[in-house]
């Protein structure tokens, strides 16, 4: 779904462990890494569309983890003019996303990045809270920035 403004409608996922680390993905054939994310289709919500995404890129289901928060708004990041696809309508400038805060609830073991058949990571690594902000490609930083930020506290109060 893309909005009257270009930006597609998708979820982020931040997935924490038991001592507030973070799930952290290696996309296919690359050296990026990132957040699980996924586009929302039409007819369905942002909690639908998270638990999809999330059963597709990491195998994990609602039964392995616990939803701790959301974002309380659409964090929007634009892409770099060479990745907007200018054949495409409507035009997708960026991406307008809810962000939800995870915490796993089962064995590792769950995990399983080949669930889909077209998979979008080929490795997986817990990491520091704050650790994907200086990793993550720069056009997706800012919104990183706020979502952990806005996440941080839940984090805190967990393991504390």
């Amino acid at each position: 779904m893309i909005d009257s403004q270009g930006y597609r409608a998708n979820v982020g996922i931040v997935l924490c462990n038991a001592s507030g680390q973070l799930l952290w993905c290696k996309r296919c054939g690359q050296d990026a890494w990132q957040f699980p994310q996924g586009g929302i289709s039409v007819n369905e919500t942002p909690e639908d569309a998270l638990y999809r995404e999330l059963t597709e890129e990491t195998g994990l289901t609602e039964d392995d983890v616990e939803v701790i928060t959301s974002s309380k708004e659409w964090l929007k990041y634009r892409l770099p003019p060479h990745f907007v696809r200018r054949k495409c309508f409507p035009k997708c400038i960026g991406q307008k996303q809810r962000w939800f805060l995870l915490r796993m609830i089962s064995d590792d073991s769950q995990i399983d990045l080949q669930h889909s058949s077209v998979p979008e990571f080929d490795g997986w690594q817990w990491v520091d809270y704050w650790q994907p902000l200086s990793e993550v490609v720069f056009f997706k930083r800012n919104v990183y920035q706020r979502a952990l930020t806005e996440f941080a506290p839940h984090i805190d109060a967990m393991i504390s």
